[in-house]
C-alpha cells in the first residue's frame, strides 16, 4: 500500500516521527508540494495525507486509486468533500487536538496587549530602566484583567477552554454560538457565563475573542460596522480564521484609535503579502499561525491521524467528514 504525505512540514518540521505510518505500507513524506505536482506525487497512492495543500475535484478525479484522505488538521476545507464522496473516498480530520494550546495562546496575546512584556524587556536591556530615576519604570499603561469582560464568539471546545481560563482570572464572560448555549451540556463553567447575541458582545466586551468557523455567514463579520460598535478601549483577538476579519477595516480602526488594539494569529492570506495593512497598524500584534503548534498538540494530532487510518483500514472509520 502506497501512503503519501503531501505537505508534512507544517505538522512535523523534524521534531516528531512519521514512523508509525510505516506499519501500514510504503511511506513517502514531502515537506511541501507545489500545486502542479500534487497529482504526480499522489499518483498510485491509496492513502494521502494533507495539511494545507488543496485537493480539488480535478485532482481527485485523476487519482483513481485513492481510497482515503487524512486531513492533518481540524478544518477540512482544503479537500473538495463532494468530489471525494462522489469518488467513494473516505476523508477524515483531527478534531480537538489543539484546544489547550490555542486557549493558552489566546491569553498569551491578551497578556501581551495588557502587560507589554516584550517592550519592557527591551527597555530594561537597552538601558532605559537604568537611566530612569524611578525603581519601577513603565513605558505604557498596564491593564489588569480582573473585572474586565471578555466576549467569546463561537462557543465550541476552544471557546469553552478560553472561558474557563478567563473565569480563573476573575473576568466576566459573555458567549455566543450558532450551536447550543453555554447553559447546556457538560460545561462546568456554564452557570458563570452570560449568553449574548454576537452584536451585543461587540458592544459590551473589553476583549472580543473569535472562535467561530469560517462560513458564508461569518466571512467578514468583523468589519467597519462591527468595529464601530466596540468600545474605544476594547481589544480584538483572532485565533480562528483570518477571513473573519476585513483587514483594511481593522487597520483603519486601529490607526484611527477607534479600538485600543488587536492580536491576530491568522490572516486572510498566509503567509501574508508584504502590504497587508495589519502588519503596520497601530497596536496590532501579528503572529504566524502558531496557536495550534505546540509540540504536545502536534504530537496529539499525528497520533490521532495514525489512529484514524488504523480505524479506516479495520473497517471502522472515525472522524469521517466526507
Amino acid at each position: 500500500m502506497k501512503i503519501v504525505v503531501i505537505d508534512g512540514s507544517a505538522l512535523n518540521p523534524g521534531d516528531l516521527s512519521w514512523n508509525a505510518l510505516e506499519e501500514f505500507g510504503s511511506l513517502t513524506v514531502h515537506d511541501r508540494t507545489p500545486e502542479d505536482q500534487i497529482v504526480e506525487r499522489a499518483r498510485d497512492a491509496e492513502i494521502v495525507f494533507v495539511n494545507k495543500a488543496r485537493l480539488t475535484r480535478a485532482m481527485i478525479e485523476r487519482l483513481s486509486g485513492l481510497r482515503y484522505i487524512g486531513v492533518l488538521a481540524t478544518g477540512y476545507d482544503v479537500v473538495d468533500i463532494a468530489a471525494a464522496r462522489d469518488a467513494g473516498i473516505t476523508v477524515t480530520n483531527v478534531p480537538a487536538y489543539g484546544t489547550a494550546s490555542v486557549a493558552q495562546f489566546v491569553f498569551a496575546l491578551i497578556l501581551e496587549l495588557c502587560s507589554h512584556v516584550a517592550i519592557h524587556d527591551q527597555a530594561a536591556k537597552s538601558g532605559e530602566w537604568s537611566r530612569s530615576p524611578n525603581f519601577a519604570y513603565w513605558k505604557v499603561p498596564l491593564i489588569e484583567l480582573a473585572g474586565k469582560t471578555i466576549g467569546i464568539v463561537g462557543y465550541g471546545r476552544i471557546g469553552r477552554e478560553v472561558a474557563n481560563i478567563a473565569l480563573t482570572m476573575r473576568m466576566l464572560v459573555l458567549a455566543s454560538s450558532s450551536g447550543a448555549s453555554p447553559a447546556t451540556g457538560r460545561d462546568l463553567s456554564a452557570a458563570q457565563i452570560e449568553w449574548a447575541e454576537t452584536a451585543e458582545i461587540f458592544r459590551r466586551a473589553d476583549f472580543v475573542s473569535l472562535h467561530c468557523p469560517l462560513t458564508r455567514e461569518t466571512r467578514g463579520m468583523v468589519n467597519r460596522s462591527t468595529l464601530n460598535q466596540m468600545k474605544p478601549h476594547a481589544f480584538l483577538i483572532n485565533t480562528a480564521r483570518g477571513a473573519l476579519v476585513v483587514e483594511q477595516d481593522l487597520a483603519d480602526a486601529l490607526n484611527e484609535g477607534r479600538i485600543a488594539g488587536a492580536a491576530l494569529d491568522v490572516l486572510t492570506v498566509e503567509p501574508p503579502l508584504p502590504d497587508n495593512p495589519l502588519l503596520s497598524a497601530r497596536n496590532c500584534i501579528v503572529t504566524p499561525h502558531i496557536a495550534w503548534a505546540s509540540l504536545e498538540a502536534r504530537g496529539r494530532l499525528l497520533k490521532t491521524a495514525v489512529d484514524n487510518l488504523r480505524a479506516f483500514l479495520a473497517g471502522r472509520p472515525v472522524h469521517v467528514v466526507s
